[in-house]
């Protein structure tokens, strides 16, 4: 998931004629809690509403799950959708995300079933693996709390560097203990990072950024991270209390299904990670 948030006028618009809407046509009751009528999930769109549309064309009629998918440019309008009851589930974000979001905003969001990961690398125009990398290069790693913290730990996790002990989720470069390069780092906005490997030696990109700059994580990143057991997973989630929509149930199935593995394998070629 991109990291930016960028709230167009008609998105800010379309949110709040919903909410508008579900505060005059409700008596307090919550729209989610209606599993009459179809399901409806609010996703980026590469590469959640991707893979929610593969769902909806190819397996969701036979398991009887009507499906409509909204996509969303932005990563504030789904959550608190979700939270008024204007979708019923989405698709976009991950837990350090998720976290952050709940904590800072009051809403009550949980997550239902990890789905993908858009694998974090480190990639270069300059050198062919990390281990050649030169005393004093420089790399470029996002500026945000969250990407910024995860690109120290992939750098962390391959020898490349070492973080202090228990650092967490808003780690920066003041928390590194040993950096044997003496590696310099140059913090860009997230979407900048790929534009930058003709100035700096290499650069942590976010997956989603890399399949846009026509980067192949699987073959092109000198480091890149596994699926297994990652706290960055995307998934699909609901407001607390809708865990147990048997529409929802039905997503979650479908969504974690040897055919949707299959989608994401042959279709993201490695940018993109079942992680299931």
């Amino acid at each position: 998931m991109r990291t930016a948030t960028k709230l167009t006028i008609a998105v800010l618009a379309a949110g709040a004629l919903t909410l508008g809407l579900s505060a005059c046509g409700s008596s307090g009751s919550d729209s989610a809690s209606d599993t009459s009528g179809p399901l409806v999930v609010a996703a980026s769109p590469t590469p959640h509403a991707e893979i929610l549309n593969y769902v909806k064309e190819n397996l969701a009629k036979k398991a009887g799950l009507d499906l409509e998918v909204k996509e969303f440019t932005d990563y504030v309008t789904p959550n608190t959708a979700t939270e008024d009851g204007s979708v019923d589930a989405n698709y976009f974000q991950n837990q350090p995300y998720l976290d952050d979001f709940n904590k800072k905003r009051g809403t009550h969001i949980v997550p239902v079933v990890t789905v993908h990961l858009e694998p974090l690398g480190l990639y270069s125009h300059k050198v062919k693996s990390a281990d050649a990398l030169k005393s004093g290069a420089t790399i470029a790693v996002p500026n945000d709390s969250v990407n910024e913290a995860r690109a120290l730990k992939l750098l962390d996790a391959n020898g490349i560097i070492t973080l202090k002990d228990g650092v967490g989720n808003e780690a920066t470069p003041s928390d590194i203990a040993k950096n044997p390069k003496n590696l310099t780092f140059k913090e860009l906005e997230a979407a900048q990072t790929p534009r930058s490997l003709d100035d700096v030696d290499a650069a942590v990109v976010n997956g989603n950024y890399a399949i846009e700059a026509d980067l192949k994580p699987a073959s092109d990143a000198l480091v890149l991270e596994s699926a297994k057991n990652n706290p960055y997973g995307n998934f699909l989630a609901v407001k607390d209390g809708n865990e147990d929509d048997p529409r929802v149930k039905k997503l979650a199935k479908l969504l974690t299904s040897a055919e949707v593995k299959k989608f994401i394998d042959d279709k993201y070629a490695g940018s993109v990670l079942a992680s299931f």
